[in-house]
């Protein structure tokens, strides 16, 4: 049975539509972006894509290519000569090449062997479906967010289960809590990841990764928190584009300018004071401690003053009440909530505490 013109017509004008919208995103990922992930996903889509249209008689579909005869080329509507932003940008073109696929999909079911075609069609749109998601998340407007309190939870360190731990951290006010295991392998980092996202999620809190960028990205994670011997975050950013919030541990005001300048979000600033956790308490190469002068530092530069900060180390209640007096806008905690007989309350007087000069965003 000889495939119908007009559907030839349509299947020949989508496969167009969806190559242009692809080609369009991907040039949002490599050159808006600066997405690696992205751009190789959506490349291995167009790859599909070429190979579903080379499948379907291309020389048929170019006999019964009709453009001056489309009527559709002379309709347009005035919104389709503007776009606001990327992200509008970037939304068009998901909707297009989605829709565009849903149209191969049906009207190659009239093909010969059109069930075949139908399904790589699908496949294509089903993986779609998930690069708009990404896309429109990367391409949205990028606010960096000021927690007050976040946690850092370690097994190692919890008295109790750890995934009990971060429920009562959330419960207490935690608007944050971060993965720091150094040990584990990416597969359990990425599950560990993924429980604290359903955690965290009924609380509208954040979830940060410590480390590592690759499974912040594949857990889908809100950020990434980097050290000074860590990726440095102008590559982080050349690999996550805007799908990561992205923060940078610092102990001078000259780390910190460096942090923001390579595309940093915020920056974890410390130790205030000694703390068990890190094998150098006091945090800098030569061995003395960053303290509460760095925040007042940072506080003082006009060009820091601002940004999204969590200072950290060694940090309970008293000392929380102390930074906050100093302009302290959020603190990062570890051992004194996951050691703690009662992670719950501890986490509730450390968001007490921090709270007089802390607005929630």
């Amino acid at each position: 049975m000889a495939a119908p013109s007009s559907a030839l017509r349509a299947i020949d004008a989508n496969l167009n539509r969806a190559s242009e919208a692809l080609r369009t995103l991907e040039d949002i990922a490599r050159f808006t972006l600066n997405s690696v992930s992205l751009s190789s996903k959506l490349k291995a889509i167009r790859h599909d894509l070429g190979s579903l249209a080379e499948s379907i008689d291309p020389v048929a579909r170019a006999s019964a290519r009709d453009t001056p005869g489309d009527v559709g080329t002379s309709i347009s509507t005035e919104r389709e000569d503007e776009r606001a932003s990327i992200a509008a940008v970037a939304t068009a073109a998901a909707r297009r090449l989605t829709e565009a696929l849903r149209s191969i999909e049906e009207h190659a079911k009239l093909l010969p062997d059109g069930a075949s075609h139908a399904r790589r069609a699908e496949a294509i749109r089903y993986a779609a479906y998930d690069i708009e998601k990404l896309t429109l998340l990367a391409t949205r407007p990028h606010v960096a967010r000021q927690w007050r309190l976040c946690v850092l939870i370690t097994e190692s360190l919890c008295t109790r289960p750890w995934p009990e731990v971060a429920a009562a951290a959330l419960r207490g006010g935690a608007d944050c809590v971060q993965l720091r295991e150094k040990s584990l392998d990416g597969a359990d980092l990425i599950d560990r990841t993924q429980v604290l996202l359903s955690l965290a999620a009924p609380h509208g809190a954040s979830v940060v990764v410590n480390d590592r960028l690759d499974v912040a990205l594949a857990a889908g994670a809100h950020g990434v928190h980097l050290g000074q011997a860590d990726l440095p975050p102008h590559r982080a950013r050349a690999i996550a584009g805007g799908q990561l919030l992205i923060g940078v541990s610092c102990t001078t005001t000259a780390q910190a300018h460096a942090a923001f300048a390579g595309g940093a979000d915020g920056i974890g600033i410390g130790p205030m004071f000694a703390t068990a956790t890190k094998p150098n308490p006091g945090g800098r190469t030569d061995g003395s401690l960053a303290g509460p002068p760095l925040l007042e530092a940072i506080l003082a530069d006009p060009a820091l003053a601002d940004v999204p900060h969590l200072a950290i180390g060694g940090i309970d209640t008293a000392r929380a009440h102390d930074l906050a007096m100093l302009g302290c806008r959020g603190i990062a905690v570890s051992s004194v909530v996951c050691g703690s007989d009662d992670p719950e309350a501890v986490t509730r007087s450390l968001a007490e505490a921090i709270a007089p000069t802390t607005l929630a965003p």
